[in-house]
């Protein structure tokens, strides 16, 4: 019995849904399940189901299983990844091997003359496949055999830098580590060289995980860091001082910005690459989780006609999301806004964007000035680093403009004293300054494995010991999140509102612990651990992952 009837027996799709698949089947010559899986109309787990009873084969949860080395060791990760199966038991002469596609075996004869056993295939689902093999042999652990074995005798050791850059297996294997990146999400790529090792770490929601690259990678090291150098246009014979690069790439219908930061360390270069989707969607407000009374006093303030505001946090805080989702919410044809970024992240419609370029002088200060020209009525700055973009953002908030931008501090408090550190005047920073809102990202508790729990007082640390007793929920670790119990992120948000008060505090430079007692005393500001609490009062986040959030 087919597919098709399978679906239709056990009541999964409607003869009307069934043949509307078989028409965009007939279209795109996609295999029938994967149309179905494209359209939403079944599981993945469901079309597993459903293979198996075609086929008559078992299904396996490779999540599940512990393959023995030796096992693994049986097929080598080039035909691994060609064949796209793997080895998970082997006994009286019989190999088990797992694939995801039933559809393609024309593979098994050549399984069966290099292991010299009888070949059973198991069915297994295709992305933990994908999963279980990057796991088990490692990112680009086919292409590392290749080069180890001899395709490319010459790589490791030719110092060619440009030759071996250029080489098809460098080309792949860069390819993979960057594809693996995106498909996991991450953030950051970061390649680090040792004495004995080079390591590839990867930045998912916010934590650095290590990726898992075969040990041979280390043979390869420089002919790696020259491939990055040639994508993002830099000098491969420069070993001796910092380069910055950008990398446009292209996976499937995405297209990614890669910001390449280049320095030389004790036993090589040091790669870091920031991920930036140029498909990303631009996010609302109402899509960033901030509570409803800080979401409507910031709507309130990005209404007003003139004054700074500021938005804080350290690097990677979702400063950046948070600007451009206010400039979304009042961006319209009455209104011109203009931009100062580094880099320009998201391309945001109706909004004049430009791009900092320190090599022929244009940077954050120079910008604004000369938009100033271009009568704007809201400008946003990436970020306030000196005197002299402070001091001409406060005077384009004095003339009549709305003025955006961040800065590096702890909390929202902080960046009254860090404009007054830079050497500004009180009476400016008091009068211009409106609203400042400080934030971090936390990790959600994984939608799949939270499970609910309630802690112990003696577990909890001291500014969260009210939550003993409550009912919590924290992640057990399952294949969706990576076993960490966490899966994606959202916004922790603290608004100071600039009240009369506030502005008297500034212009006598109390320091920001006396302006965040005086504002939280009388209800101006929301904090940071206020909505730390209630995120993870809800099951949002948990405990830990707000504190780790505040002391980073």
């Amino acid at each position: 019995m087919g597919i098709a009837n399978l679906l239709l027996d056990r009541g999964l799709v409607t003869r009307a849904q069934l043949d509307d698949a078989l028409a965009r089947q007939r279209t795109t010559g996609e295999r029938l399940d994967r149309v179905l899986l494209r359209m939403g109309l079944v599981g993945a787990d469901q079309i597993l189901e459903i293979i198996g009873s075609q086929f008559h084969m078992q299904v396996v949860d490779l999540q599940q299983l512990e393959v023995k080395p030796e096992v693994l060791a049986v097929l080598p990760a080039k035909l691994v990844y060609k064949q796209n199966c793997v080895p998970i038991a082997k006994e009286n002469g019989t190999l088990t091997v797992a694939t995801s596609d039933p559809f393609e075996l024309t593979g098994l004869d050549e399984l069966k003359l290099l292991t010299g056993c009888s070949i059973e295939v198991v069915l297994a689902d295709e992305e933990e496949l994908r999963k279980f093999i990057r796991a088990n042999y490692g990112v680009g652990g086919d292409t590392l055999d290749e080069m180890s074995a001899g395709l490319a005798p010459q790589l490791a050791e030719s110092g060619k830098d440009e030759e071996q850059a250029q080489e098809a297996s460098v080309i792949k294997l860069v390819n993979d580590i960057l594809i693996e990146a995106v498909t996991e999400r991450a953030t950051d790529v970061h390649i680090e060289p040792y004495e004995k090792e080079l390591t590839v770490r990867y930045r998912i929601d916010g934590v650095l995980q290590r990726a898992n690259v075969p040990p041979t990678i280390n043979r390869f090291g420089a002919a790696i860091i020259s491939r990055i150098k040639i994508m993002a246009s830099l000098n491969i014979a420069e070993k001796r001082k910092p380069q910055d690069g950008r990398i446009t790439f292209k996976h499937r219908t995405q297209e990614f910005d890669l910001r390449a930061s280049i320095i030389p360390m004790l036993f090589g270069e040091g790669i870091v690459m920031r991920i930036l989707s140029k498909s990303a969607v631009l996010m609302n407000l109402a899509d960033l989780g901030m509570p409803k009374n800080v979401q409507e006093s910031w709507e309130k303030l990005i209404d007003r006609p003139h004054g700074i505001l500021l938005v804080t946090g350290p690097t990677g805080s979702g400063k950046s999301t948070t600007l451009y989702a206010s400039l979304n919410k009042i961006v319209s044809d009455e209104i011109k806004v203009i931009t100062v970024e580094d880099p320009v992240e998201y391309h945001v419609p109706g909004v004049n964007q430009i791009q900092v370029n320190h090599k022929v002088g244009l940077d954050f200060a120079a910008g604004l000035r000369s938009i100033l020209r271009h009568d704007p009525d809201v400008v946003m700055i990436g970020e306030i680093r000196d005197k002299e973009t402070a001091e001409t953002a406060i005077q384009a908030s004095l003339t009549g403009h709305l003025v955006f931008s961040t800065l590096h501090t702890n909390d929202s408090a902080g960046a009254t004293t860090r404009l007054l550190d830079m050497g500004v005047e009180p009476f400016l920073v008091a009068s211009s300054v409106e609203g400042i809102m400080a934030q971090r990202l936390v990790r959600r508790v994984c939608a799949e494995c939270g499970k609910p729990y309630v802690p112990d007082r003696a577990d909890l640390p001291a500014s969260f010991e009210h939550a003993a007793g409550l009912e919590l929920v924290r992640g057990t670790g399952c294949k969706a999140c990576r076993n960490t119990g966490y899966r994606g992120r959202v916004g922790i948000y603290e608004l100071l509102r600039i009240t009369e008060e506030i502005r008297e505090m500034i212009m006598e430079r109390k320091n920001a612990p006396r302006i965040s007692a005086s504002a939280m005393a009388s209800g101006d500001m929301f904090t940071l651990r206020e909505d730390g609490f209630v995120k993870a009062k809800s099951g949002v986040t948990t405990i830990e992952e707000v504190m780790r959030a505040m002391t980073t």
